[in-house]
Formats: C-alpha cells, structure tokens, sequence
C-alpha cells in the first residue's frame, strides 16, 4: 500500500512539475495573435496584414524582443466566416492565452469579435477604416473613422478641383461597415443641400460577380446632367469585376469618378489598372509616398517578402502604428497586463510613414493625415490633395444626431465609450 501510495506521489510530482515546465516554458515569450482571413472572399486584402505582423514580430525580436522576452506570433485563419471569428478569438485568448490580438478587416468580423474580447478583457488592434458609431475599452482603432475618410473624400468630389459633383452612387457591399458609412454620408450631403432623389444606394452580397445591371443603372442615373460620382464601400474580391464592368461599359474617371475606401494597392495588383487611371482612393497612406520613414518600411517588407513586386497599404501602416504603440506602452507598463498596456497607450505617439506623427487619443482613436489619391496605370497612387496636419479620429458621428451628443473618453474620471458629450455652463 505504502509503495503504491509513493508511486501515486511520485507520478503527481512528475505532473505538477511537467505542468510548472510547462508553464514556465509558456511564460518566457509574449504571445501575438493574428487574426486575419487568409481563406475565403477577404484573403486578396488580409493575407498580407498576417504578412506585415510576422515581419514586425520579426524585427521586434531582432532588436531583443520585449521585457527580455521573445514575441511569438499565433496566427489563426477565421477563413472569411464571421462567426468563426468570434471562435478563433476566444481560441486565441482563452487556449493560447494570447497578450494582444491584431486582426480584422471587416466590421462584421468586428463586431462577431467584439463581445469576447469584452467578456474576457483580451485587446484588439484593428486597422481597417470602419464607419464609426463604436467605441470599446477593448479595442484600439488604427484605421481610420468617417470623418478621417469618407467625409474628407466626399467634399473634395464636390470641390471645383474634385469635379463639383451634384449626383451620388453609393454603391456598398451589404453589412454594417457600408450602411453605416452611408447613412452617415447620406446625412452629410442632406447638410450640403443634396436633396435625396440626387443620391442613389444599391447594396450587394460578398464576392458579388455580375455588375452589368448595376453599373448600367449608374450610367442612366448619371445621365440627368448634374455631374455624378461613385463612392464606393465594396469590399474584397467584389471589385475585380466591379471594376472591369466600368471599363467595359466605357465608365472612365473623366465621365463618373469612383472614389474607393476599401480599394488599395494590394486590390489593384490584381487588375488591369489601365481602363481605371483617373479614380481615386482615400486613404491616410499611400506606398507613393516619398519620405524616409516610408523608404525604410518599404525596404524591410521587400527583404522581408522576399518579393521586390509586393506592395506596402494603409491597413499595413496601421498596423506598424499600432503595433509600435502596444510595444511601448508595453515597456512603458513593464507588463503585458491589458489594463495596465491600455492605460499606457494613451498618449503614444509613433512616427507614421507619410513624414507625421501618429498620437493615440483617449477615445482610442488615432490622429491621422487624410490623403486621397489617382489611380495610375502601374497601381499606385498620385496624391492629389491631402490635409495640412492629422485629423483626430471621431468615434461618434457629428451628423446622426442620435450621435452627436455622445463622446469617448475611456481615462479617468469618465471611462465610457458612448457617454452624453458635457454640458458647460455660461460663465458668469
């Protein structure tokens, strides 16, 4: 009995102590996770967000890692599925015990996530311009918000420069980032004067393919004689033949201008670039820009990529903003402990790659230029006007009323996401 019972205790002992190896063993990187599609309709735009992620953990590591510990990267594929997100998440948080999550794309992946890292205080950084109308204590936005995108975008069309536009075709992919954006858009040119039988809204599934009844459709709304354009919430591999249907119809930028929110250099890989020279694209980055702090990026993908074609994006530079960030308020916080990194990140500041500085804001939304760019035959993008400084991101529409009166402040004594704004009272 004696010996069986020193057996049951010796093996108990080898557990606990290949459990403690194996905890310790966990405990000597930092974890994380990348939560991009590399299946499915998103892959043409996520695939390379995992790309750029595994090139920074890279040179992170490189430089000596973090807090005397290496980064290991865990990359999982929600494959296009939206609820698979929300599963591949809590995977990430719960199983890997991940310390920060990089990933989505699209709002509804978004927000399937959104309640797990909620529930189990994870922290996601999302690149992607979205449509506002959020704010979570646990997410950091590093895209771009409305009014550092599509409304900028939408005023230069209807500046003398832009063309004076009068007409608009709000063509989207059907969920919530290209209603939202729209309905926000749409309360926008009702301020300006635009009365509603002069816009035009269409909305169409994922990898949507036959375009020639929609763009005939814009074509004869175009035809009332006001200056008409585009502005485009399509996403994914939907704009291959989106496009190539404008070219075969004769659409060129002189005629209807498309403005694109979701359609960047990585998109325009894939397509004849030659039939849509003269669109545009609004971004807060373009791989066209010259300064050094873009060469050097540049540069590194390259050797990183192993591929002197690949192209650098905007989703890619918010992601080196905010991974920047999270590493210094890392080693600021000299924890990884997600209340302490985010109470850190407010107030980081990271060089972008377009000659600015990128500040993290209380509403945790970042400072941004707003650049909008021609397409040109070889894919890139001539920069044909951009803001004089960074334009601070909105969480809250000042145009949906319901919104206007809410701001995000998540520091003390506040700590809310969708608080009433304060009421100053007249001074005496």
């Amino acid at each position: 009995m004696k010996k069986k019972l020193c057996a049951l205790a010796g093996a108990g002992i080898v557990a606990a102590s290949v459990l403690a190896s194996s905890v310790t063993q966990a405990a000597e990187t930092i974890k994380v996770g990348v939560l991009h599609s590399l299946s499915g309709t998103m892959a043409i735009s996520e695939t390379t967000l995992k790309d750029v992620m595994l090139m920074l953990i890279e040179d992170q590591n490189a430089k000596g890692g973090l807090l005397g510990k290496k980064l290991e990267a865990v990359v999982v594929d929600p494959a296009s599925d939206w609820p698979l997100f929300a599963e591949k998440a809590r995977e990430l948080i719960e199983k890997e015990q991940v310390d920060v999550v990089f990933g989505c794309w699209t709002s509804v992946s978004r927000k399937s996530v959104l309640p797990v890292f909620e529930e189990l205080n994870g922290m996601l950084f999302y690149p992607v311009q979205y449509e506002g109308e959020e704010s979570s204590r646990n997410v950091f936005y590093t895209g771009a918000a409305p009014n550092q995108q599509a409304i900028p975008a939408v005023e230069y069309l209807m500046s003398e420069d832009g063309g004076g536009a009068e007409r608009w075709v709000l063509l989207g992919t059907d969920y919530v980032y290209p209603r939202t954006t729209n309905k926000i858009l749409r309360a926008f040119l009702n301020s300006k004067g635009v009365a509603d039988e002069d816009i035009m809204e269409n909305y169409t599934p994922f990898g949507h393919s036959d375009w020639q009844t929609i763009v005939a459709d814009v074509k004869k709304f175009a035809s009332a004689g006001k200056k008409t354009a585009v502005v485009s919430t399509i996403n994914g591999d939907a704009n291959v033949p989106f496009y190539k249907e404008l070219a075969n119809q004769g659409i060129g930028a002189e005629d209807i201008p498309v403005v694109a929110f979701s359609v960047g250099e990585e998109e325009l890989a894939g397509l004849d670039t030659e039939p849509l020279v003269g669109h545009l694209a609004a971004w807060n980055y373009f791989m066209s820009v010259d300064t050094p702090e873009n060469e050097e990026f540049i540069a590194k993908w390259h050797e990183f990529i192993e591929d002197e074609n690949r192209v650098t994006n905007d989703p890619m530079e918010a992601h080196y903003i905010g991974f920047k960030m999270w590493t210094q308020a890392v080693e600021q916080a000299g924890t990884t402990d997600v209340d302490a990194v985010r109470q850190a990140m407010y107030g980081q500041m990271v060089k972008n790659l377009t000659g600015g500085v990128a500040v993290m804001n209380t509403n945790h939304h970042l400072s941004k230029p707003v650049l909008i760019g021609e397409i040109q035959e070889d894919g890139q993008f001539d920069v044909v006007t951009s803001t004089d400084g960074v334009v601070v991101g909105d969480a809250w529409s000042d145009y949906i009323p319901e919104s206007a009166k809410l701001t995000a402040d998540w520091t003390y004594p506040w700590v809310c996401g969708n608080c009433e704004k304060p009421k100053h009272e007249p001074s005496s």
